[in-house]
């Protein structure tokens, strides 16, 4: 992605088929705070799923964890040809945005998904 561009519709899986495919066909990987799920060799660019269960909390906290699980992928630039699927932990809560941050860009560079950082400056 370009600086400024944002995670856009169309690298967003929403179809539950979708995520069940690439959850039962699939090995997950887990990291610290997530469970990712990695699809490769698709015809496409790149799509991403967010999964966010209710045991993190009621609908707002759980739509503000997709909302700063979105703000960190806007900061990498991905290869192309693959579906992810990111399930969030509990663990996920006890830490700050900077530890989450940190620990899912080194989870999609651990799965060599990442071409490149872009730097933001932090408020």
């Amino acid at each position: 992605m370009k600086d400024g561009e944002k995670l856009k519709k169309i690298n967003s899986l929403k179809k539950s088929t979708d995520f069940e495919r690439i959850i039962k066909h699939n090995r997950s990987y887990k990291y610290r705070d997530y469970f990712i799920y990695v699809e490769r060799e698709t015809n496409d660019i790149y799509h991403f799923g967010l999964s966010v269960g209710k045991k993190l909390g009621n609908a707002v906290k759980r739509n503000k964890v997709k909302r700063q699980l979105r703000s960190i992928l806007d900061q990498m630039q991905f290869i192309n040809h693959f579906n992810c699927i990111i399930i969030v932990r509990k663990s996920y809560l006890e830490n700050d945005f900077s530890t989450n941050r940190d620990n899912l860009i080194k989870a999609m560079k651990q799965l060599n998904l990442v071409k490149g950082i872009n730097k933001h400056e932090e408020k």
